[in-house]
């Protein structure tokens, strides 16, 4: 691998920018995006924008490129972008329309490319001709895509008069204020190229000087992990400075970690555990077989994961017209890419299961219960990897480039985080759990507005002390919708006894050490939540709901909601309902499905297959399914209400319904109810049909 990578030529992109093209803004009204399909320049004030369209928030890269587009794992994405895209109750971007007209960027609003990890997006809107993205504000994992892929970004709208000017850009407009390692992977065009000089000794990473300083739990972990000098890269390994010594099978001893870290400090993490799914790996597999070498092994296999557990029930809801795109056959390519590429290179897979339908588990699930330790450094080609932060792992998505680096260095490109302190103090109410608790932050000014953007958000206070592993998994894994960089829960008791003495010592934060915000919450004044249509952040109480919302289809699964506890409230409630002579509504249809084998086994044990069968809830074997519109449960008109315990409601991620979140209780109550409810047995009202 080396050897070949050290004769590669690679050059630095010019010093000047000239962005030749068409603008693209991506506004609210749906019939200003039509006019600049059809060839028409929209105007566009720079010095008084109060005076210019509403620019749409919040796109997330579900609506840049749909689940169903991302079968697709080559430059054929650059038919798709924007596809997805809502405006008004209009979807006004069509397949080839980016292409076909000429744009070289693209503007919206705030919290542009929220949401999954997927690289998709940024590669498509790359190969539609976008070079340049301009927001408010920008997510960290999408931003990262981006700077990884090559595609600019900036949150400068007076790089609008410049490019319709035509006047050149200095590079230096996108690398200000960056630290000095992204500079760099801006100035080389991308990190593959980044890290190819860095192996030939063209590039120094610049040394973390930090002294010893009250820390974060999640700088600790940091601090331990970081590659503290830069020597090159020899026998397939990254050389690493003098703290930590880490020896490798069949490999010299590394030296990884530093004595302290703090926000700003930029570098190379290296990693416990790397892992992908079938969604990411084949093209992060295209590009390792035509950039380094088909027959060149990856850097230590056995700290390398796969994932079969997106697509396992896709076949039975892939509309006719998709079959007819050969999405179904797209989908199978990738499953047939990914377990070539992991026999090929001797790594394990977790994917679907021989003797019925189904996977093994969804990789967050499988993580969690089997792999993670308290204290590593995991990264995932999924957003929601800070699932594992329950045990206090610091773990994070990554996109397919890092991915695909990660197998060459085993290593990824850091910049430690500020932290946001979340404490939920006092005692919860009986019928709220971790869900409620998520929703309610989600709906707070502080995180709407964008504040915690890439910030690590730990969760602290006797509320979240109490909750079990499993429901701090749902606190963390969800720090994906607050746009967090990751989330963590300090490891405790109850982290011990859930990995049965796998603990690590003084895995806390010291008390002095320093936080861009404290939040602190009364858990009695949270009652149970729900997120209206549209985004986890419009959380509201169910008690505030003017009128009752009928549902016709309940979903508890994912790896959100699809962990033991979860099967606990779902059994908790039905087993309630059939004592008193109720099962799920007739109106209402209720799938349960198991984030892992695991769980299944659990809940045979409990006894609670029986329940949900008498209870009519249909039970599905693990995958991520409808929460990416690929399995049962999602919705098929728009005017059909969800209420699900899956952790996104973006438009059009689980089909074209009207999808409400809710807590495992609360979703199983209101499938017993029909209609939108909170749980609470000890109330006299009756949970009846409407």
């Amino acid at each position: 691998m080396i050897d070949a990578l050290l004769q590669k030529k690679i050059e630095k992109r010019s010093q000047s920018v000239r962005l030749q093209g068409r603008i693209l803004f991506l506004t609210e009204d749906p019939s200003l995006i039509k006019k600049q399909l059809a060839g028409e320049d929209l105007s566009w004030d720079t010095k008084n924008p109060q005076n210019n369209p509403k620019l749409r928030d919040d796109i997330s890269t579900d609506e840049i490129t749909p689940a169903h587009i991302c079968f697709f794992f080559d430059e054929t994405l650059g038919d798709f972008p924007y596809t997805g895209l809502k405006c008004g109750n209009e979807v006004p971007i069509q397949r080839g329309d980016v292409k076909r007209g000429g744009f070289v960027a693209a503007v919206s609003g705030k919290r542009r490319g929220k949401g999954s990890s997927r690289e998709q997006s940024p590669y498509a809107e790359l190969c539609a001709g976008i070079k340049l993205v301009i927001a408010e504000n920008i997510e960290r994992i999408y931003k990262q895509n981006c700077q990884n892929l090559g595609v600019l970004t900036s949150t400068d709208f007076s790089l609008i008069d410049k490019i319709r000017a035509r006047k050149v850009v200095p590079l230096s407009q996108f690398t200000d204020g960056e630290d000095e390692i992204t500079c760099q992977i801006i100035e080389y065009g991308g990190l593959f190229q980044f890290n190819v000089a860095r192996m030939q000794g063209r590039v120094v990473l610049p040394p973390i000087e930090t002294q010893p300083r009250p820390m974060t739990l999640g700088e600790k972990i940091f601090a331990r992990h970081m590659v503290s000098t830069s020597e090159g890269i020899s026998n397939g390994h990254v050389g690493t400075g003098a703290l930590t010594r880490r020896g490798e099978p069949g490999s010299p001893s590394l030296e990884v970690g530093v004595h302290a870290v703090k926000p700003g400090d930029s570098g190379f993490a290296r990693t416990d555990l790397r892992f992908s799914h079938e969604y990411v790996t084949p093209m992060a597999a295209i590009f390792f077989d035509q950039l380094v070498g088909k027959d060149v092994p990856v850097n230590d296999p056995g700290s390398v994961l796969f994932f079969r557990d997106h697509l396992t029930f896709l076949d039975e809801v892939l509309s006719e017209q998709k079959r007819k795109m050969g999405l179904l056959d797209l989908a199978t390519q990738l499953k047939l890419k990914q377990g070539e590429f992991a026999v090929r290179k001797g790594i394990r897979l977790h994917g679907e299961l021989t003797d019925r339908k189904g996977a093994e588990g969804i990789c967050h699930s499988v993580v969690l219960e089997s792999y993670a330790l308290p204290g590593q450094l995991i990264v995932g080609s999924d957003s929601h990897t800070p699932h594992s932060g329950a045990i206090g792992c610091v773990a994070f998505g990554i996109g397919t480039t890092d991915v695909f680096n990660s197998w060459i260095t085993k290593d990824v490109r850091v910049r430690v985080p500020e932290s946001v302190k979340i404490i939920v103090r006092g005692k919860k109410n009986a019928n709220v759990t971790a869900k409620d608790f998520i929703l309610k932050i989600l709906s707070l000014d502080y995180v709407r507005s964008g504040k915690a953007l890439a910030k690590l958000i730990e969760y602290a206070g006797e509320a979240i002390e109490e909750l079990s592993v499993d429901e701090r998994a749902t606190m963390t894994n969800m720090a994906a919708e607050i746009g967090g960089f990751t989330g963590i829960a300090a490891p405790d008791q109850k982290a011990v006894e859930f990995l049965v003495e796998r603990m690590i010592e003084g895995l806390t934060s010291d008390p002095r050490a320093q936080y861009a915000e404290v939040i602190e919450l009364d858990a009695s004044e949270i009652h149970p939540m729900i997120a209206t249509p549209g985004d986890p952040g419009n959380g509201k109480s169910i008690r505030d709901l003017n009128t009752p919302v009928p549902v016709e289809l309940a979903y508890g699964g994912t790896c959100t909601a699809g962990k033991n506890e979860d099967m606990d409230m779902y059994a908790r409630v039905l087993a309630d309902a059939l004592r008193h002579g109720k099962r799920v509504a007739d109106s209402v249809q209720f799938y349960i499905q198991f984030g892992s084998q695991e769980t299944r086994d659990y809940c045979i044990r409990k006894g609670y297959l029986e329940i949900f069968q008498k209870a009519r809830a249909h039970v599905i074997e693990p995958s991520c399914g409808a929460c990416i519109n690929a399995g049962p449960g999602v919705s098929t008109r728009p005017d059909q209400v969800v209420i699900s315990a899956q952790n996104r409601n973006f438009p059009g991620r689980s089909g074209p319904g009207q999808m409400y979140l809710g807590s495992p209780l609360t979703v199983a109550a209101s499938a017993v109810a029909g209609y939108i409810t909170e749980y609470n047995p000890r109330e006299d009202r009756e949970l009846m049909p409407v």
